[in-house]
């Protein structure tokens, strides 16, 4: 039914080639300010629309770098108008626990502390938090701790449904 919903509002276009239409149009915006994409989601939560960016630089965003994407994309957006429903525009960091949702997140975040959350359970866990150590186009290697003993654990990127920095405690 919600999708039924979300195509009579963008002319059959389904969900997820608006969102890389919207990509598209923000991207612009963000190389002009050496920003970069980490996620963009249109989700309907509560009966309300929101248009949620996430975006990062080196050396970590601001909220004055967020206010100055949400003005900008904003006006494009009211420009363009390529969004029928209302909607509410965010635009924040990725924060401290981001997702990892590509090659190039994974491969910047080598030696670095995560968790994977696993679609099929690995040596009895379906979770593993570690430094991750190596990415190849197959699996990922992290260092993780078991019973104060570290071992390198290697994850199929196929068993993989979600992966995202952590802090470590």
């Amino acid at each position: 039914m919600l999708t039924l919903f979300i195509a009579d509002y963008f002319g059959g276009m389904s969900l997820d080639t608006k969102v890389e239409e919207l990509k598209a149009i923000l991207k612009p915006i963000l190389d002009q300010h050496d920003f970069f994409l980490v996620d963009l989601e249109f989700v309907h939560e509560r009966g309300d629309w929101y248009l949620r960016v996430y975006a990062d630089k080196k050396g970590g965003i601001s909220i004055d770098d967020c206010a100055l994407i949400s003005e900008e994309y904003g006006e494009k957006l009211d420009e363009l108008n390529p969004i029928e429903p209302a909607y509410y525009l965010e635009v924040s960091s990725p924060g401290a626990e981001r997702p990892l949702k590509n090659d190039e997140s994974l491969t910047d975040y080598v030696d670095d502390y995560v968790h994977a959350s696993l679609y099929q359970k690995q040596d009895g866990q379906k979770a593993f938090e570690g430094t991750l150590l190596e990415v190849t186009d197959t699996k990922i290697t992290l260092n993780v701790k078991v019973k104060n003993l570290r071992k390198q654990v290697e994850i199929s990127r196929d068993n993989i449904a979600k992966i995202r920095l952590a802090i470590e405690f």
